[in-house]
């Protein structure tokens, strides 16, 4: 006759904590094969049929069983004390992942080799104790805080038109790509091909810069350009004016822009004074409205992301024999775009932009006034 199988208490909370372990995607496989132990024997399996289940000895199963039974879930834990002693000395891995913080002499940062000289230490230490601590010397990450004493003013305007757009209105991300230039490869590179990377010279010839002068309307994605020789504010009241003749005349056209001195000179701003009040007589609405990005705030404005996709789709990879052949790819590069338009949809909240950016300020080791 079959010895009865000794049944194993599990209350609910404790089972929903082993079923969390399973599920957890940070659980080592000895903390997961043991929930399934016991698991399994609570679900009436017996100790051999556990084994089999779980691919273990029974005397395995029979072990974590009699340390549940003792300390329940504590008792599927490894005592303090246990396992392999470390081989490195505690104080060679204070030298290596504290010094990581610490420069040597003459030199900005520490080397995975020059560290290993230092502590006596293999290479491959000091890479598993950097990784293993999230240490990255080699890696520097860039920022910029606005100092702008109108910065929250200014953001809650700007993101305000992205989340809010007002009624009877088109919201213009308006700048300009200055000394655009039209660089030709002194050597024709290769082509990319099966097995082999496209190539091109590192050095180049300068035949002249442009400007180009961009409106993104963030309804639809559109680009509304102008390609000028030079970057003042004759130019951009061209741009302007261009704005006021393409874009409907019963709307009011809000324009994003940065402080740029060509967008605050008096020439610019005589004429939208006067363009303003000849369309408060026709329309009984502003004609144009300028929102001022807070300064080193480019990031808030749109058209910087299609700067960025028109110089690496169009114009960093290619060579150019003149500004002609230059401003050539922007028409068309433009014109292909305007037929497929792709709108930059802003989503994150403001409220959540300001506390990242309090948190880069308290983190700052210093501010600029």
């Amino acid at each position: 006759m079959a010895r009865a199988v000794r049944p194993l208490i599990v209350s609910v909370e404790q089972q929903a904590e082993l079923r969390r372990v399973l599920n957890r995607s940070t659980s080592t496989q000895r903390e997961v094969r043991r929930a399934r132990i016991i698991l399994d024997r609570a679900s009436g399996l017996s100790q051999q049929e556990t084994a089999r289940s779980v691919g273990v000895n029974r005397p395995v199963v029979a072990l974590w069983e009699r340390r549940f039974r003792m300390n329940g879930l504590a008792g599927l834990t490894d005592a303090q004390g246990r396992g392999r002693k470390p081989s490195i000395a505690a104080e060679k891995r204070e030298r290596v992942i504290v010094g990581a913080t610490r420069p040597p002499a003459r030199k900005s940062r520490w080397s995975v080799r020059t560290m290993a000289r230092e502590a006596d230490v293999s290479p491959a230490t000091v890479q598993r104790l950097w990784s293993s601590n999230d240490i990255k010397p080699h890696l520097t990450r860039t920022f910029k805080l606005s100092t702008d004493p109108d910065f929250e003013p200014k953001f809650w305007d700007v993101i305000g038109l992205y989340l809010h757009p007002p009624a009877k209105a088109l919201i213009l991300c308006c700048d300009e790509k200055s000394q655009c230039q039209a660089l030709e490869r002194t050597q024709p590179g290769l082509p990319l091909k099966t097995g082999h990377i496209r190539t091109r010279t590192h050095d180049y010839v300068r035949h002249g810069t442009i400007t180009l002068f961009a409106a993104l309307n963030y309804l639809d994605g559109k680009i509304a350009s102008f390609i000028a020789p030079e970057h003042t504010n004759v130019q951009g009241l061209t741009f302007l004016k261009k704005l006021d003749r393409e874009m409907p005349a019963d709307v009011t056209l809000h324009l994003i822009v940065d402080n740029y001195g060509t967008h605050k000179h008096p020439n610019v701003k005589t004429w939208l004074k006067w363009r303003n009040a000849r369309n408060r007589t026709t329309h009984g609405l502003d004609r144009m409205v300028l929102h001022f990005t807070p300064t080193s705030s480019s990031w808030m404005n749109l058209v910087e992301r299609f700067f960025r996709d028109l110089t690496e789709d169009a114009i960093r990879d290619e060579s150019f024999t003149g500004v002609a052949e230059l401003i050539a790819a922007i028409n068309g590069y433009l014109a292909d775009r305007n037929l497929a338009p792709k709108r930059y949809i802003w989503k994150a909240e403001g409220s959540a932009i300001l506390k990242k950016i309090e948190r880069a300020r308290a983190a700052a080791p210093f501010r600029s006034v």
